[in-house]
């Protein structure tokens, strides 16, 4: 290219810039893979960069995905039980540092309504108000806070397993709703769901200063079990769980699980290599996103929670 039409090319502005765009819509699109591709062109010729790529990407594929998609399993919620303690729930509030949680009553299928962390923030207030206080007083205050805590449940929004991802986001603004509770077709409870859940496919994963920047890969919700980030490099997870996965062909542990499932799989598959039970939680068409680990032989059955 010469000097001239450099020159020419860097001063075209927006509106050159949009022109050429429009001329990639040489025919009108009938696919979400067309629209993929026109995008993937778009950024070739400079029109838009590859986190607009991302993000354009990202919304087409929402809108085809369901809530059963990105959904935590019921097996890994964190849920609050309304027959524990009120110090017994706090600490599994501190402990989990999540801003909102169902409440439920006998089983996880009985949900009694959503408490938000914020709402406690008076109950903790008048508690600790007075530090010279005996411990009957203290007994009878976290009863009265228990009672309290029911008494600040919001209802729960619950939606079907097979609702769509982009009329879910729109649901959550319009009733201004972080949460939804996601059901399958029995009626009974198989998951949760978060506006943060939904927005991350769109741009990527949303980071908060209070992540755990070591160990962000790798996110330990139980004695035993561990959701693992599909891109956590091998390396990385054999000194995190004193593994021996082997690193020659593949040099992320979702590439190993691909690998040894010999396709690509969906969500909800699982196999065992080594001493772990590796559960799909998050794929598309192109890759594995998500995984739950089980230290192998600890979950007799996943169905019984």
């Amino acid at each position: 290219m010469n000097n001239s039409s450099q020159s020419a090319k860097n001063d075209e502005g927006p509106s050159g810039a949009w022109k050429r765009f429009k001329n990639l819509f040489r025919t009108a699109p009938q696919t979400t893979e067309d629209m993929v591709a026109i995008v993937g062109a778009a950024t070739e010729n400079e029109v838009i960069d590859d986190d607009a790529k991302r993000i354009i990407e990202g919304a087409l594929e929402v809108s085809e995905k369901q809530a059963r998609d990105i959904m935590v399993p019921r097996t890994q919620m964190v849920v609050l039980k309304a027959a524990d303690s009120f110090a017994d729930n706090l600490e599994k509030i501190i402990a989990t540092g999540h801003s909102r949680y169902p409440v439920i009553g006998e089983t996880k299928d009985d949900v009694l309504g959503l408490l938000l962390t914020k709402d406690l923030l008076g109950l903790i207030t008048d508690t600790g108000a007075s530090t010279e206080i005996s411990a009957e007083a203290a007994l009878i205050s976290q009863e009265e806070n228990h009672n309290d805590i029911l008494n600040l449940l919001r209802p729960q929004v619950f939606v079907p397993e097979s609702k769509r991802l982009n009329v879910l986001l729109r649901q959550f603004r319009e009733d201004r709703n972080h949460m939804a509770l996601v059901i399958d077709e029995y009626g009974s409870l198989a998951g949760l769901v978060t506006i943060e859940d939904v927005l991350e496919e769109i741009v990527g994963e949303i980071e908060d200063e209070h992540d755990n920047e070591v160990n962000k890969n790798i996110r330990q919700v139980s004695g035993t079990h561990y959701i693992v980030s599909a891109l956590t490099p091998i390396e990385e997870f054999n000194a995190f769980f004193k593994a021996e996965i082997e690193d020659i062909e593949f040099d992320t542990i979702g590439g190993v699980v691909t690998n040894n499932f010999g396709h690509l799989p969906k969500r909800n598959e699982y196999i065992s290599i080594d001493s772990f039970t590796f559960h799909v939680m998050q794929a598309d068409s192109r890759r594995v996103r998500l995984l739950r680990m089980t230290i192998a032989g600890e979950e007799k059955n996943k169905h019984t929670q």
